[in-house]
């Protein structure tokens, strides 16, 4: 192949390419395009066209829908759409106090998702990666029983993941040196390929897709959870740094002398910004929003502190990378109405470029579900990207 997916290519390869060019154009389509179009906008002939839709229709990947209107002579043809059935992507999520699953069909529509409030700290990791199989496997049953077929799955982990898939460390988990995927094979998922990366990564990817893809985007979406992790998106792409490491912005430090961290380190931020700190005297999230919104004196103490915190290490982050967008996720969205204002005071106060260039801070419309959501979205779009590798698509 010569790289470039937006054109036929005529190779070995060429059945698998075409087959993915179809499908990606159909997907990104604004208004569902008939067997003619594809052809037009691809430089397919109709009659390759025609044969490779009916394998994609034929494999679950699409759908006919009937004619639109048209004007003038001739007989309306067929749309075709991504199929809401058919194959569909399982995502998976173990952090620090709960587990969740999620599927999502090829058409980005979350099909299932469900959550399992546990405290997972000093358990043994084969137990918490036994409970997350346990959930995927029941959302896998639920999305059979609709004609869903589970085409692979990820997993997201609040810790430093290498390129083999292997956990390192996940501090607040107290994991190292974790095996996850082989875990995962010995258990009730043992038939699906499972990709581990790590839970920040993962949210900014779904963040990055949520509205179609942001082309040239360049931001850092904060996962705000008992730790702090963040996705780095520049131009459009996760960056990933040397060995797949980067992004571990709860253990950047704000204050030397400060409090022992999980981590080994004094003064990290998620001492001062992690769940447990603003949870210091109000026993849930949504029971800190009710005490901020009512001018509680402890609970905004509690956000502006935080939101500083935050703000210093971000202000870091901006100076080095140069995005122009901080995304804030995970407890941090319900909460940035309190945390964002003291982010962006310490964004304009300590970022060179402010003054002529100003960051947005905004809150992520994903919710906690985000990390899972990427997962999943990480599966449907290696479908589309190549629907041949597919059991049931032909190659």
């Amino acid at each position: 192949m010569n790289g470039d997916t937006a054109a036929p290519v005529r190779q070995a390869s060429v059945r698998a390419h075409n087959l993915g060019l179809v499908l990606r154009h159909v997907a990104g389509a604004a208004r569902p395009p008939s067997r003619a179009d594809v052809a037009a906008a691809t430089g397919l002939t109709r009659a390759t066209v025609s044969a490779l839709v009916d394998e994609l229709i034929t494999g679950g990947l699409l759908a006919e829908v009937g004619p639109a209107p048209r004007a003038g002579a001739g007989r309306p043809a067929a749309g075709l759409v991504v199929s809401g059935y058919g194959p569909a992507g399982l995502g998976l999520e173990i952090n620090v106090d709960y587990v969740a699953a999620c599927l999502v069909d090829l058409r980005g529509a979350v099909r299932h998702h469900a959550v399992v409030r546990a405290d997972q700290r000093g358990i043994p990791p084969a137990d918490a990666l036994a409970a997350v199989a346990q959930l995927g496997d029941r959302v896998r049953a639920e999305a059979a029983a609709e004609g869903l077929t589970v085409a692979g799955a990820g997993l997201a982990i609040p810790g430093l993941v290498g390129p083999d898939g292997r956990i390192r460390r996940a501090p607040n988990l107290g994991w190292r040196d974790v095996d996850a995927a082989a875990a995962l094979a010995a258990g009730p998922l043992g038939d699906l390929a499972v990709a581990v990366d790590n839970e920040a990564n993962l949210a900014a990817l779904a963040e990055l897709h949520a509205d179609g893809g942001a082309g040239r985007a360049s931001f850092v979406y904060v996962s705000g959870e008992i730790g702090i992790g963040a996705g780095i998106v520049l131009r459009g792409t996760l960056f990933r740094g040397a060995r797949g490491w980067s992004g571990e912005l709860g253990h950047v430090c704000v204050q030397p002398d400060g409090p022992r961290c999980r981590c080994g380190a004094y003064g990290c931020l998620e001492p001062y910004a992690g769940q447990e700190a603003l949870l210091r005297a109000e026993p849930d999230i949504p029971a800190l929003v009710a005490a901020a919104s009512a001018g509680d004196a402890g609970a905004v103490a509690a956000l502006d502190a935080a939101g500083t915190a935050l703000g210093v290490a971000l202000a870091g982050v901006v100076n080095l990378l140069d995005v122009d967008t901080i995304v804030l996720g995970g407890i941090y969205a319900p909460l940035s109405p309190w945390l964002a204002p003291h982010v962006d005071a310490q964004l304009r106060d300590r970022v060179l470029t402010a003054a002529w260039s100003p960051v947005t801070v905004r809150a992520s419309t994903l919710g906690t579900a985000a990390a899972a959501l990427g997962a999943a979205g990480a599966v449907t779009r290696d479908i589309l990207a190549n629907p041949a590798a597919l059991g049931r698509a032909p190659s």
